[in-house]
């Protein structure tokens, strides 16, 4: 018996290094650029579709599919696109708590910015209690929540409206903020890598984000541990731009093996 459990585990192993093998295989590849059709990649491997199919979901998102193609995770080019209405109910227990810690660096009197996104949307919530507070966002689901609080004064930015994040965009909304006389900036990303900064699906948000970083008092990160290791399209801070980073136990431990200054972390 066993002997033929030593078996099984070796023939898993086995399995296992052929799959890191294929997997290696087509990271060298996709690394130049470009995709690979699902056929493809099964006629390179020499094993089924469904072989690969399994092969990447066992790759931990370093690869995706697109239409059929697969390409890497972390290819700007072909990142998947983010969707406000797909992310409401993504990870949600855990913005809940970063909200809440979140919450203690806001004093009577702020003026905050609020970031678009679902990641800052209880922060809004928790602001209930607080003092009178004005909020700045560009983020019509903030602004929404923002304008059903009564100790809130809402100011929000206009532009052309981008349903996929539900935000607004212009080429004055960066001007705008900076004339503005923000306390905070609560920031959020969907990409926090160690070596390469924090970044976001959507080009329109970044002169908003960059602008908020440049005019607030203090910078603060809010980001769950499902962000770390990821790089989206558009780049838009440095890690040392901010002054305190609201995070998780897994992206703690990352950060604090960094080994160059870090801003202040709290820990959700």
């Amino acid at each position: 018996m066993a002997k033929e459990k030593r078996t099984h585990k070796e023939k898993g192993a086995s399995m296992n290094g052929r799959s890191a093998m294929r997997l290696s295989r087509l990271q060298e590849l996709l690394a130049r650029g470009g995709t690979i059709h699902l056929s493809e990649a099964a006629g390179l491997c020499g094993v089924s579709e469904m072989t690969i199919r399994r092969d990447v979901a066992a790759s931990e998102g370093a690869l995706v599919f697109i239409g059929g193609r697969l390409v890497l995770a972390d290819n700007p080019q072909y990142a998947p696109v983010y969707n406000l209405d797909a992310e409401q109910g993504s990870h949600m227990p855990a913005k809940h708590r970063l909200c809440e810690r979140a919450v203690a660096l806001v004093e009577e009197g702020d003026t905050l910015f609020i970031d678009c996104g679902t990641t800052l949307l209880p922060l809004v919530g928790a602001l209930a209690d607080r003092g009178p507070l004005t909020v700045v966002t560009y983020a019509l689901n903030v602004a929404e929540a923002a304008s059903r609080t009564p100790n809130l004064r809402l100011v929000l930015l206009g532009g052309l409206y981008h349903a996929s994040s539900q935000s607004f965009g212009s080429d004055e909304m960066a001007t705008t903020i900076r004339r503005l006389g923000i306390n905070k900036a609560f920031i959020s990303a969907a990409g926090l890598h160690v070596e390469r900064g924090v970044s976001c699906f959507h080009f329109h948000e970044v002169a908003a984000k960059q602008a908020a970083i440049e005019a607030a008092e203090q910078r603060i990160l809010v980001v769950d541990d499902s962000k770390l290791g990821r790089i989206r399209p558009a780049y838009f801070a440095e890690l040392e731009e901010f002054d305190w980073i609201v995070t998780q136990r897994e992206t703690n431990e990352a950060l604090q093996g960094r080994g160059s200054p870090l801003p202040r972390l709290a820990l959700a």
